[in-house]
């Protein structure tokens, strides 16, 4: 069974960056996703990577995060730059994806594409 473990959260000051990593159990071709929970609001994507390396970002990330992975570590990256307050909240990676042109593909849009889900790490920004 697939397990996710998260790590690299913490606490920074608004302009910051963190990077934060998501380990994986095993080899494999899915696609990846960074979600977030802000407390007390419903879970947000962020950006998803597909088997193929190509990315999606929502809107409020762009131009500050960039998911990568790391085949040969079994590890998907998120590195936030320039943090916001608004930020704040557990980020989770999770894995799934559907068969499409050759690749997993996947999008931050799409949850319910997402079946494995990590433990989260916690990123606070402070202003």
């Amino acid at each position: 069974q697939l397990h996710l473990v998260e790590s690299g959260g913490g606490s920074v000051e608004a302009g910051g960056s963190l990077t934060l990593s998501c380990k994986v159990s095993e080899t494999n071709r899915y696609c990846y996703g960074w979600f977030r929970q802000i407390r007390g609001k419903d879970q947000e994507g962020v950006a998803g990577i597909d088997s193929d390396g190509s990315t999606t970002y929502v809107d409020s990330v762009k131009g500050r995060f960039t998911i990568s992975r790391d085949t040969a570590k079994n590890t998907v990256y998120l590195q936030m730059n320039n943090l916001k307050s608004e930020d704040t909240a557990m980020y989770y990676c999770a894995s799934g994806g559907r068969w499409e042109g050759g690749k997993f593909h996947c999008s931050p849009h799409r949850i319910w594409e997402f079946g494995t889900w990590g433990q989260g790490t916690q990123v606070t920004v402070s202003s």
